[in-house]
C-alpha cells in the first residue's frame, strides 16, 4: 500500500515486488512506496541458456525473466500489483551474471576494463495473471583502464558488495571509481526503470496523482 494515497481516495491496491533485491526495495521505499517483498523461485540460468540457444537479445531475456518472476508471485496475491524486474549486462555480445566469489568478480572486472558495456533493466507489472505494463531501459557505461593494483584494492575495500550485483560493482558507492563515462538513467543502472514505473503506479492508485 502506498504511503502517498489520498485519505479520500479508494484503498490503493497492494504493491508486491517479486524480488529479493534490497536495492530495488530501497528505491521504492525512498520514493514513498511500501512494497511487500516476495521472492519467486525462478531458474534464471535456464532462461538465459534458452535465450542464448535461440540467439535472442538481452532485452528479450530481461523481459522474459521479469514477467516470469511476476507471474510466479501473482497467484499468491489476488488483486495486487506485482512488479517483476530483471537486469542484464551485455559487453560485446557476452552476457554477464552476478559473480559467485571474489575470483569471479575479479575476472569479470578484468573483462569489462577499458570497455563499454550496457545495462538493460526491465520491469513488468502483473495483476491476477494479466500483464498490465512493462518498460525496458538501457544505459551505457565505460570502465576506465585501471591498474591491477587498483582492482585488487577495490575488491578488498568493497568486500561482499561485489557479489550483490551484476557487473560486480555498485555505482552509487565505491564502484563509481571504476568508470570513465556513464550514459543513461541512474535508476536504470540500479536495476529498475523507476520513473516510468512510478507513473504507471500513480495511474492505478499507488501514489498520489
Amino acid at each position: 500500500m502506498s504511503t502517498l494515497s489520498h485519505p479520500d481516495s479508494p484503498p490503493a491496491p497492494m504493491l508486491v515486488l517479486a524480488s529479493g533485491s534490497r536495492t530495488r526495495a530501497a528505491m521504492l521505499e525512498r520514493a514513498g512506496l511500501t512494497a511487500l517483498l516476495d521472492r519467486p523461485a525462478v531458474d534464471e540460468d535456464e532462461v538465459k541458456a534458452a535465450g542464448r540457444a535461440e540467439n535472442v537479445t538481452a532485452e528479450i531475456v530481461a523481459e522474459a525473466l521479469a514477467e516470469l518472476k511476476a507471474q510466479r508471485i501473482t497467484r499468491r496475491h489476488p488483486g495486487a500489483l506485482v512488479v517483476g524486474a530483471d537486469q542484464m549486462l551485455e559487453c560485446e555480445g557476452r552476457w554477464f551474471d552476478k559473480p559467485t566469489d571474489r575470483a569471479g568478480a575479479r575476472d569479470q572486472l578484468l573483462a569489462l576494463r577499458g570497455r563499454t558495456h550496457r545495462l538493460i533493466s526491465c520491469a513488468v507489472v502483473v495483476r491476477d495473471g494479466q500483464r498490465m505494463w512493462h518498460r525496458i531501459d538501457s544505459a551505457r557505461l565505460t570502465m576506465r583502464s585501471f591498474s591491477d593494483a587498483f582492482l585488487d584494492d577495490y575488491l578488498d575495500r568493497a568486500g561482499d558488495e561485489v557479489l550483490q550485483s551484476v557487473g560486480a560493482y555498485q555505482l552509487e558507492g565505491l564502484g563509481a571509481q571504476l568508470f570513465h563515462r556513464v550514459e543513461g538513467d541512474f535508476f536504470t543502472i540500479l536495476g529498475l526503470p523507476l520513473l516510468p514505473l512510478l507513473g504507471f503506479l500513480r495511474v492505478h492508485g499507488v501514489g498520489r496523482e
